[in-house]
């Protein structure tokens, strides 16, 4: 399945893609969340209730798209340099030596749409940089989770460009939470696509274009933790709740560490897939508060 939040005049409204070019209109449970929360039982009424044909349905071009979880539970949580190649090119651009994989977060404010405007405001960045990442949707609350359980725990796959801010975050000695959590810095989207549809998450493309042009290729197999290590890891100790989102990483190509280091710009825009699940396209405006 394939499983969206759109907006209507009724408010937001949950939905399921058909066809790629309609959406079907879900009239229970009334987000998505609550659809996380009923777990398999609510997957299968979904799904009986799609294959019925019952639903208003939509065509897709006429939705704004939101994302498929507006509001999760917790901020999301991010693996930084998941990557041997990434975490390489930011040890050079930093003069460092390289890191391993480490954890952070981004504050829940920061998410938005899979087609949303992101603002720039040149009086608190002028470093954003872009990360595409496979985002995993956590569907069944756990701590100290298995690696060989870790993936029954999961909802579904979304595309997520980590946006950064990277003066934010190598300055005040370090502010990974602050650099990446300005609002509207975590585009996530466009659709959730749950396990049934996406078996294997281990040779999976990624790719990020700045106004058309190629600036990150990579595929998940070169990733240094996988999926289900990622999860084992972060819930060591930890309670991960239903309906968290977890972004796992990105590959090489980011803005911060190429000669000379490329940053986002108003008018810009950035388009970044994830094979098998689908491509957010936003456009960087200027603005501020």
């Amino acid at each position: 399945m394939r499983l969206l939040t759109f907006r209507s005049e009724d408010g937001a409204r949950l939905g399921m893609l058909r066809d790629e070019q309609e959406v079907v209109e879900l009239s229970e449970p009334p987000d998505m969340l609550s659809l996380i929360d009923s777990g398999e039982e609510g997957l299968e009424l979904v799904n009986s209730a799609f294959s019925a044909g019952k639903g208003k349905v939509h065509k897709l071009g006429d939705l704004r798209v939101l994302a498929p979880l507006p509001n999760p539970r917790g901020n999301v949580i991010a693996i930084g340099r998941n990557y041997q190649a990434h975490a390489e090119e930011s040890a050079r651009a930093s003069g460092k030596t390289v890191d391993p994989p480490t954890v952070f977060t981004k504050a829940v404010t920061s998410v938005a749409g899979p087609y949303d405007d992101v603002v720039i405001d040149d009086a608190v960045t002028t470093q954003v940089d872009w990360e595409v990442e496979l985002g995993v949707v956590i569907g069944r609350a756990g701590a100290n989770i298995a690696r060989e359980r870790a993936l029954d725990h999961v909802f579904g796959f979304v595309v997520v460009n980590d946006v950064s801010a990277r003066d934010i975050q190598f300055g005040w000695g370090g502010q990974y939470f602050k650099g990446k959590s300005l609002d509207g810095f975590c585009p996530i989207g466009p659709w959730i696509v749950t396990p049934d549809e996406l078996t294997d998450t281990r040779s999976l493309r990624l790719r990020l274009r700045v106004n058309g042009d190629s600036k990150q290729e990579g595929n998940t197999r070169d990733m240094i933790y996988p999926v289900d290590a990622v999860i084992e890891w972060v819930s060591k100790g930890m309670t991960l709740p239903a309906g968290t989102i977890i972004a796992t990483g990105t590959p090489d190509g980011v803005g911060f560490a190429r000669t000379p280091p490329e940053f986002l710009k108003p008018g810009d825009v950035v388009e970044a897939e994830v094979e098998g699940i689908g491509t957010l396209r936003n456009r960087f405006v200027s603005g501020g508060k």
